[in-house]
């Protein structure tokens, strides 16, 4: 077969009917290197976002109709991926028996492309395994693999949690099936071939009502859907459909960084993916804006927390200390009071509890079951988490990890770690602050 080369942006890719030729499976994407100082035991964080100091390309996901593995298809084929470029790639994954097509559709006087998935498939039910099995042994470049394989892997997940089985166990029904199976690669490849490195998404409306699967009359969201978006901003504006599909959500949850609003991009190109149902009032596609960040992005990521408050002016002070200790053990992310002046002139304290929003819940019944309060009030709040490392430097009174920060791949913040210093103190019968003044002395001759 005869291959072209088309121009993506800044990359080019290989489809069928050029004069050119390409390597089949290039990796299109530069992948930024991590930083590690030299003389520091770098100790991996769970949760790292690199950063760059060049221009990352990236894509946004405008979900305010929602998402799903053929609207991403569809909306990546709107924004410039060839479909034969899909299909010759996915031949990769040596499953037969399906069918790939595109068409330009009108969705409430919006334009958008519907790319539909025809399958043979009769095997609707696979456990994770034998899905992560047909990728590995596939011919999929390895970034398309990987990318592919994590989505799945945090599907199963989501439904183990949900089945309360183990991960080995789980069998998708509806997600196992071929068509769906290429919704997902072929997403991974659009995304490859774009050359998109990084990736953001808008809060999320999931629609609502019931929706028909394989364990019943399930409502919406699903209950996989919303254990993939906990922790996400989400919404309904009241259609009574289901918007977000699990496909689309274990899209989503595995890739982005970030949800909220646009962060600033230079937009070169849109695409418009659209679903199978026509709903009232609004089109049913998802957006994705593709282009090249505008300026340097802060690591990190944003997620949503709860914030429990209650006013106290009857209690006794001794009993602060055993709660914050009870509520941090219980789940709390930060447990703090502030001094007020409340009526009838007395002085008293507000308590401030920062908490994920499934332990919400939980802490109340704490602050009720532990304090004095008649009352108590909570409300969102969005927060961003840099990104954390630990690094081990040596003291003359033994090994210190320094827990550090990066911003653009400098280094904003470094503290001991007090335990540490703490137990080394103890230990050589030295003053804590010497201790902790030499492990960020010797942190900073590094």
């Amino acid at each position: 077969m005869r291959r072209g080369l088309i121009n993506l942006g800044k990359r080019q890719i290989s489809v069928p009917g050029g004069g050119s030729t390409l390597t089949h499976h290039q990796n299109l994407t530069n992948y930024a290197p991590k930083f590690i100082p030299y003389g520091l035991t770098h100790i991996p964080p769970a949760d790292t976002i690199n950063c760059s100091e060049h221009s990352m390309k990236l894509a946004y996901f405008d979900c305010f109709s929602g998402i799903s593995g053929d609207m991403t298809l569809g909306a990546l084929v709107d924004a410039g991926v060839p479909l034969e470029h899909l299909r010759e790639q996915l031949l990769g994954l040596e499953v037969p028996g399906w069918q790939i097509s595109s068409e330009k559709v009108w969705k409430n006087g919006m334009s958008s492309t519907y790319v539909k998935v025809k399958t043979e498939d009769q095997s609707k039910h696979r456990s994770l395994s034998a899905i992560l099995e047909i990728l590995q042994k596939s011919e999929l470049s390895t970034r398309v693999r990987e990318q592919a394989s994590a989505i799945f892997r945090k599907l199963g997940e989501a439904e183990a949690t949900v089945h309360d089985v183990p991960i080995e166990k789980i069998h998708f029904h509806e997600v196992g099936a071929v068509d769906a199976i290429v919704d997902i690669v072929g997403a991974c490849i659009g995304f490859e071939a774009l050359g998109i490195e990084q990736f953001a998404c808008s809060p999320l409306n999931v629609g609502g009502g019931t929706a028909k699967m394989a364990h019943g009359v399930l409502p919406v969201p699903a209950p996989a859907t919303a254990k993939l978006l906990q922790g996400k901003p989400t919404y309904s504006n009241g259609v009574q459909k289901e918007l977000v599909t699990p496909t689309g959500a274990a899209i989503v949850a595995t890739l982005c960084n970030s949800f909220g609003p646009q962060p600033p991009m230079s937009v070169s190109a849109i695409g418009y993916g659209a679903g199978t149902a026509d709903l009232e009032g609004q089109p049913n596609v998802v957006r994705i804006m593709i282009g090249d960040a505008t300026e340097k992005t802060v690591a990190g990521f944003d997620e949503e927390i709860a914030v429990i408050e209650a006013n106290l002016d009857d209690m006794n002070p001794q009993i602060y200390g055993y709660f914050q200790e009870k509520a941090l053990a219980a789940g709390a992310l930060d447990v703090y009071t502030t001094p007020v002046q409340m009526k009838k002139n007395r002085p008293g304290i507000l308590l401030t509890l920062l908490c994920k929003p499934q332990n919400t819940a939980s802490l109340m019944d704490l602050i009720f079951t532990e304090t004095t309060t008649f009352g108590a009030r909570t409300y969102p709040a969005q927060r961003r988490v840099l990104p954390r490392e630990l690094v081990r430097v040596q003291t003359q009174y033994g090994a210190v990890n320094v827990k550090i920060s990066r911003v653009n791949g400098h280094i904003r913040h470094a503290s001991p770690e007090f335990e540490d210093c703490k137990k080394l103190a103890e230990e050589k019968h030295v003053p804590l602050h010497q201790v902790m003044d030499e492990a960020k002395r010797n942190f900073d001759k590094l």
